[in-house]
């Protein structure tokens, strides 16, 4: 059943993320009416991360938070093995790779975690799912700081932040963590609601990142996106990413072998440890970078993002297939 759920099957998602872009290349969005795409999309942004923190329980804190080393080896693979990655393909690909490309490839490795599909694939492949919980949400929560500090440091020092924005940081505290924050303080009043309604996260998450790449890529495409970016460059990036997956997904596997965790707690650290957030991703470019630059800068994370959603989806039906096979080992 595992199989057959998750081989050859396309995500709605992509499909949409493809005809909004397609949209935005033939009618971007111009002047008043640009302006009004840009506080819509991050009000919804901020409804988003509001229900985020209303949907996060403190129960699921507490039973995930007590496994604090897997904890750190996840934000480690994050925040640390990640972004040295993106610092080595920086190094071969800033001579022969749009400045703003590779400032994107850098840009993606400094993003959380994942939050659903990290809790929904350690679920399928019978991992730890309390702690996946605690793990995917902590590494969003400490994105909102980290993230910017790290494009602060390694864009903008480097020269490749192309209007890399430190007056953004203050953007993100205010749309995402302070929503967040506001939406968990209230789940005791409004946590059974949305608890029982949880089904109307997937359009407010989704929606919200439409709306935010149509306006990016609006303005990019305004500022002469097709002229710059060719089919090639395409085909590059998602052989990068391809080659970025298979290395911090290789990563994750050695780190969990050589610290000695469990096959649950291994589980946790591979689908935790190795994916990146288009959520957190999209408002953070929008708020860190120049409205022009940021179509540019979001290519890498959309194909990045999707091509970890295929990739981890067979790992977590393998997973499966192994659990079902030896119930013991699992």
């Amino acid at each position: 059943m595992a199989r057959s759920s998750f081989r050859f099957k396309v995500d709605p998602f992509l499909l949409s993320l493809v005809a909004v872009v397609v949209l935005a290349s033939v009618l971007p969005a111009r002047g008043a009416g640009a302006r009004m795409f840009e506080v819509i999309a991050d009000l919804a942004i901020a409804l988003l991360f509001f229900l985020h923190g209303a949907k996060l329980s403190r129960e699921a804190i507490m039973q995930g938070i007590g496994n604090w080393r897997l904890h750190l080896l996840v934000l480690a693979a994050t925040f640390a093995i990640f972004p040295a990655f993106g610092l080595g393909l920086q190094a071969v690909t800033a001579q022969w790779l749009d400045p703003l490309l590779v400032s994107g490839l850098l840009f993606l490795t400094l993003l959380p975690s994942t939050v659903q599909s990290s809790i929904a694939f350690t679920a399928i492949a019978r991992g730890n799912v309390a702690a996946a919980v605690c793990s995917a949400s902590l590494s969003n929560l400490i994105g909102i700081f980290v993230t910017p500090l790290l494009a602060g440091l390694l864009i903008h020092s480097r020269g490749g932040g192309q209007g890399f924005d430190w007056h953004g940081v203050r953007s993100i505290v205010e749309q995402l963590l302070l929503p967040f924050l506001a939406g968990h303080l209230l789940r005791p009043l409004i946590g059974s609601f949305v608890d029982r309604h949880k089904k109307l996260l997937t359009p407010v998450d989704r929606g919200s990142i439409l709306l935010v790449v149509y306006s990016a890529f609006s303005a990019a495409v305004v500022q002469g996106l097709w002229q710059k970016l060719g089919l090639g460059d395409l085909g590059l990036l998602l052989l990068l990413s391809a080659v970025l997956l298979g290395a911090i997904l290789a990563a994750t596997m050695m780190m969990a072998r050589w610290s000695g965790l469990t096959r649950e707690d291994g589980i946790v650290l591979l689908f935790c440890g190795s994916k990146k957030s288009l959520a957190s991703g999209v408002p953070m470019a929008g708020a860190l970078f120049a409205p022009a630059q940021v179509g540019m800068v979001l290519l890498p994370v959309m194909i990045f993002h999707q091509l970890q959603l295929f990739v981890c989806a067979w790992l977590a039906a393998r997973y499966a297939r192994e659990a079902e096979a030896d119930p013991a080992g699992a």
